[in-house]
């Protein structure tokens, strides 16, 4: 760890050690949103609902395949933090190698299970007949790219639990700015669409891959992508996997979400689906926004655990602050121009009124989810393992019976509000669990609710 890195982690003050941390992750996922928007607004281009809903579809695909990421990036990330703050050096390049070499072989498995079942993904996912054909050929290109989409999640955690926010900003924005490009020739010269705008993500993933196993390799004082570092101790994978399951369990149930819920709205027809899949899209900036900065503080959160627990509680307490800020800022800015939003993606006037009101109706769950996403944040940070794989299954296991029963009791307005109110059951379940923590973990994590 450099000394710049140092001062941020140990002597900055904290509004400032935070706008370091969390400014350019939070520039960095919104780049990743306005990627996945211009995909869908490059898409929209070509007039066709079907390719709109193949890329709502494949949704649940991309949410597994940055599971497995997460699972490895944010278990190995947030344990490198920790040993940065106790100075064991020498374990942060073991975890390192680790990290790079098993994301890979994630990858790998994912695709080699995949392809022999692509039919049957297809139709799990839920795909119409006159959607299947591209749902089946983005879904065959993201199978094949896979092992570099795992990896780019996986190194993107890695480079910033060292501290090197900006070299993870940059290569979130490399990755933004190679996807655009190719997004435009696939479109408008090589017409590819959805083959072209899936090629386009695994390329960009890739690309960014490069830059980060770049600066591990050559630019970082204790990362490494070296083979000899490797090492997969009992220590190592039950540190990794004690965090890294609850992510991916949270990741998978999050798709498994976005698949069950699509199933709902093919009932009501591939305008409410093409519908949910433009306004969750657009949703996605303020809630990456949110959560780039409550995923940003993380490293801070970690390595302070274990050097300096009063800072890391005066840290929890800004970003909480931070979150009620931006969750008004940008609710305001919906329900002033959501209309037009919708419509900088398609002309259809049905398509345009679902969507508005889907945006209208998630928005109000925006301030309960970034302080969800803290609350999980701490509890990665602090290697508390139980309270994150409950919060990795509770808004799933919420989600399903109330889409049940909204979707018999009210229609498609029922299926919309359901989101809604699995994120309020998620936020309070997660809020109890902070305060119950608080008390038995004492003085362990009395500083972080005090």
């Amino acid at each position: 760890m450099d000394a710049e890195n140092l001062y941020y982690f140990e002597k900055a003050p904290v509004a400032k050690a935070v706008a370091h941390f969390a400014v350019p992750m939070m520039l960095g996922t919104s780049m990743n949103v306005i990627y996945s928007i211009l995909n869908a607004y490059f898409l929209g281009t070509l007039h066709n609902t079907a390719m709109l809903t193949a890329l709502a579809l494949t949704l649940p695909l991309f949410a597994i395949i940055m599971a497995l990421g997460n699972l490895i990036g944010m278990g190995s990330g947030t344990f490198i933090s920790r040993l940065l703050g106790e100075k064991r050096y020498d374990d942060v390049k073991h975890v390192s190698s680790f990290a790079f070499y098993s994301s890979l072989v994630l990858g790998l498995i994912l695709m080699a299970v995949g392809l022999p079942l692509i039919e049957l993904i297809v139709h799990g996912l839920g795909a119409t007949p006159d959607s299947f054909e591209f749902t089946k050929d983005y879904v065959t290109v993201m199978l094949i790219g896979s092992p570099f989409v795992v990896l780019f999640f996986t190194l993107e955690n890695i480079v910033r639990s060292e501290g090197a926010a900006i070299t993870s900003m940059i290569g979130m924005i490399l990755s933004v700015v190679v996807n655009i490009i190719l997004d435009a020739l696939v479109i408008f010269v090589f017409q590819w669409d959805v083959i072209g705008v899936a090629s386009a993500t695994v390329i960009s993933n890739l690309v960014a891959s490069v830059y980060y196993a770049f600066h591990m390799g050559y630019k970082s004082q204790f990362l490494t992508v070296s083979v000899k570092w490797f090492k997969a101790t009992k220590d190592i994978l039950g540190n990794v996997f004690k965090i890294g399951v609850p992510v991916f369990i949270m990741s998978i149930f999050l798709g498994a979400m976005s698949l069950i819920f699509n199933h709902f709205l093919v009932e009501y027809g591939d305008s409410a689906v093409a519908a949910y899949g433009i306004s969750s899209r657009l949703l996605q900036f303020p809630e990456f926004i949110l959560m780039g900065l409550c995923e940003g503080v993380v490293p801070l959160i970690a390595f302070s655990f274990t050097a300096d627990k009063l800072r890391m509680k005066h840290t929890i307490g800004f970003t909480s602050k931070a979150i009620v800020v931006l969750a008004a800022v940008f609710g305001i800015v919906v329900y002033l121009i959501s209309d037009h939003l919708i419509g900088l993606f398609t002309n259809d006037p049905q398509l345009i009124e679902m969507g508005s009101y889907i945006l209208h109706v998630t928005f109000l769950s925006l301030f309960i989810t970034g302080m969800t996403t803290l609350f999980t944040g701490i509890f990665q940070a602090t290697a508390q393992g139980t309270a994150a794989f409950i919060m990795s299954i509770i808004q799933g296991i919420t989600l399903i019976p109330v889409l049940y029963i909204a979707n018999h009791m009210n229609g498609f307005h029922g299926v919309v509000w359901s989101l809604v109110i699995a994120d309020a059951v998620a936020f309070l379940v997660c809020a109890v669990m902070l305060y119950v923590l608080r008390n038995k973990l004492k003085p362990e994590l009395d500083s972080l609710v005090q």
